[in-house]
């Protein structure tokens, strides 16, 4: 079933939030060589959810709800959680890369549809998309032994 309201769009980015932090929590636990990157990443992502309902609670009437500013798809951004017992340090990199890049294509896609709507909610998904695509760059950074 489609996403239509902000309430809706806001459900999907906290679970796409606590997922990814449960992601993290468990990469750290895995691989120590970037475990403070990784418990970095899964405490933003609880910053992130309170910044965009803050935003959202703080400007929300019914009217705007009832406007169905979204048409989003869920299924589009499930996000796979498993890393094989065997995989490599790498493969749960790229494991993580994927993640992020589905995420920002979340908050682009609830960012841009709401716009003409809203201000601070969208204003909030363009500043954590911000935030998740400098978080691909430090992974792929790491990824690339640089970092």
């Amino acid at each position: 079933m489609g996403i239509n309201t902000c309430s809706g769009a806001i459900s999907l980015s906290r679970e796409l939030e606590n997922k990814s932090a449960k992601f993290y929590r468990k990469l750290s636990s895995r691989y120590e060589e970037d475990l403070g990157l990784f418990l970095i990443f899964s405490k933003e992502n609880s910053k992130y959810i309170t910044q965009i309902e803050r935003a959202y609670y703080g400007v929300i009437t019914d009217a705007i709800e009832g406007c169905f500013a979204f048409d989003l798809n869920p299924e589009e951004y499930q996000l796979e959680m498993d890393i094989a017992k065997d995989a490599s340090y790498s493969d749960a990199l790229n494991k993580a890369l994927s993640m992020e890049e589905r995420i920002l294509k979340f908050y682009k896609t609830a960012a841009e549809q709401s716009k003409h709507l809203m201000a601070d909610v969208p204003r909030s998904f363009v500043l954590v998309a911000k935030k998740r695509s400098e978080r691909i760059s430090k992974l792929k950074s790491v990824l690339s032994g640089e970092g």
